[in-house]
C-alpha cells in the first residue's frame, strides 16, 4: 500500500472515529511528514484525497481543519479490512505451444499495425483475421467459406448464444446424449428447450432422427465428447437428409477436429452440405489454448440477412489485438507449422501407447 493511501486511511479513520472532531486543527504537512517520516508530498497527496473527500478543509493560512460532522462507519467496521488475495494459478507442465512464437508474433503486429489496433472491430469481427481463417480452411481443411459468411466470436459458448439469438429460443434443440455439458446449459440457460437424443456406434440413433420432433440439430460428428464417438460418412449424410426434409438447420461442433488421429479427418457437414443448411463452429482453444477466447462460425449464405437484422447491432466480444495477432500468427505459416508440431508428439505418444499392449 503506498504511502499517502496509508496516511489518507489512518487520518480518515480517526475522523469517522470520533478520535479528530469538527473543527480541529491538523498538523501542518511539514510536521505531519517529519512525524510519519515521510515527504510533505506524500502528506500533500493524502490531505488533497480527504479535502476532495470532503473530510477535511484547507483555510488561507490557517491550515486544515476536520469538517466531517458525524461518525459515518460503525465501530466494527473501522479498521482497514484485511484483503484476502486469490491464489495464482501455476504453470500446468509441459505443453505443445510455442509461446516464444506467439509472443514474436504480438511484437510484429505491434510494430507494423500501429493505430489499427485502436479501431471497434464490426461486429462480424475483424476483416483480417477473417480473411485469414477463409484461406486457411481452403487450404489446409478442404473447406470453402467466403470471409464475408465467417463469424467471430469469444469461444464456443458466446457462438452457442449467437445460435439461439439467430435461430430463436422458441426452437427445440436436439442434441447429442451425452454431449458436452455446456452446449446444454447454454441452451437452457437461454431459455431453448433441449431434446437429448441417444449416441448408437456412429452417431444419433437414426430412429430418434425419424420419430422425434425438434426443429434443430447440434452436433459433434468428430470425436464426440465424452463418448469419443465419430460419426461415419454415412451418418452424415443421413443427418443431411434430415435436414433437407425438415427444411432445418444442423449446427456442426467441429471441436477438437485438427488433431485427427490417425490418417485424414473423415470431411465435415459443411463441405458435404449442398442445401445451406449447416452452420460450422470452430474455436482455437483447443488447437491453440484454453486462455484462445476466439472462435467462429461460418453461416449459411442465406442465413447472412438475419444475422444483419438480429445480430449485426451488437459489438464483436473478441480485442481488436488479438484479432491481429491470430491473423497474422494464420497468415504466416505459424499456425499450420504449430498444429504438425502437436500431431506429431501425439503420433509418439499414440504409438508408445500401442508398444505397451503387443499383439496377442
Amino acid at each position: 500500500m503506498k504511502k499517502y493511501y496509508r496516511l489518507y486511511l489512518d487520518v480518515k479513520n480517526r475522523i469517522l472515529s470520533g478520535e479528530l472532531k469538527q473543527g480541529d486543527r491538523l498538523n501542518s504537512k511539514r510536521t505531519e511528514a517529519d512525524k510519519r517520516g515521510v515527504s510533505v508530498i506524500t502528506v500533500e497527496k493524502a490531505y488533497a484525497i480527504l479535502e476532495d473527500e470532503g473530510y477535511i478543509e484547507s483555510r488561507k493560512r490557517s491550515g486544515y481543519f476536520v469538517s466531517a460532522t458525524e461518525t459515518i462507519i460503525p465501530p466494527g467496521l473501522r479498521k482497514t479490512p484485511e484483503i484476502k488475495k486469490l491464489p495464482l494459478p501455476k504453470p500446468a507442465g509441459e505443453r505443445h505451444f510455442q509461446y516464444s512464437l506467439w509472443f514474436k508474433t504480438v511484437r510484429k503486429v505491434i510494430a507494423e499495425q500501429g493505430e489499427l489496433l485502436f479501431l471497434k472491430a464490426p461486429p462480424e469481427g475483424c476483416a483480417v483475421l477473417r480473411n485469414a481463417i477463409s484461406e486457411y480452411l481452403l487450404s489446409y481443411r478442404g473447406l470453402s467459406a467466403q470471409p464475408d459468411r465467417i463469424i467471430i466470436g469469444s469461444g464456443a459458448e458466446q457462438l452457442y448464444e449467437n445460435i439461439i439469438k439467430l435461430m430463436g429460443r422458441d426452437k427445440i434443440y436436439g442434441i447429442e446424449d451425452p454431449s458436452y455439458g455446456k452446449i446444454r446449459a447454454v441452451y437452457k440457460g437461454n431459455g431453448a428447450e433441449v431434446l437429448p437424443l441417444a449416441l448408437c456406434g456412429d452417431g444419433i440413433d437414426s430412429r430418434l432422427l425419424n420419430e422425434k420432433e425438434f426443429d434443430v440439430l447440434h452436433v459433434t460428428p468428430f470425436h464426440s465428447f465424452p463418448s469419443g464417438i465419430s460419426t461415419s460418412i454415412s451418418k452424415r449424410c443421413e443427418y443431411l437428409r434430415w435436414a433437407e426434409k425438415r427444411s432445418s438447420f444442423i449446427i456442426e461442433d467441429d471441436y477438437d477436429s485438427e488433431f485427427f488421429m490417425p490418417g485424414q479427418p473423415t470431411e465435415t457437414l459443411f463441405s458435404l452440405d449442398r442445401n445451406q443448411s449447416v452452420i460450422y463452429i470452430n474455436t482455437f482453444s483447443k488447437s491453440l489454448s484454453p486462455s484462445m477466447r476466439i472462435g467462429y462460425m461460418i453461416l449459411p449464405e442465406k442465413l447472412i440477412p438475419l444475422y444483419k437484422e438480429k445480430l449485426g447491432v451488437f459489438s464483436c466480444s473478441v480485442p481488436v489485438m488479438d484479432q491481429y495477432v491470430l491473423a497474422e500468427f494464420i497468415s504466416s505459416g505459424n499456425f499450420v507449422r504449430h498444429l504438425n508440431h502437436v500431431r506429431r508428439n501425439l503420433k509418439k505418444i499414440h504409438k508408445s501407447q500401442k508398444s505397451l499392449f503387443p499383439p496377442l
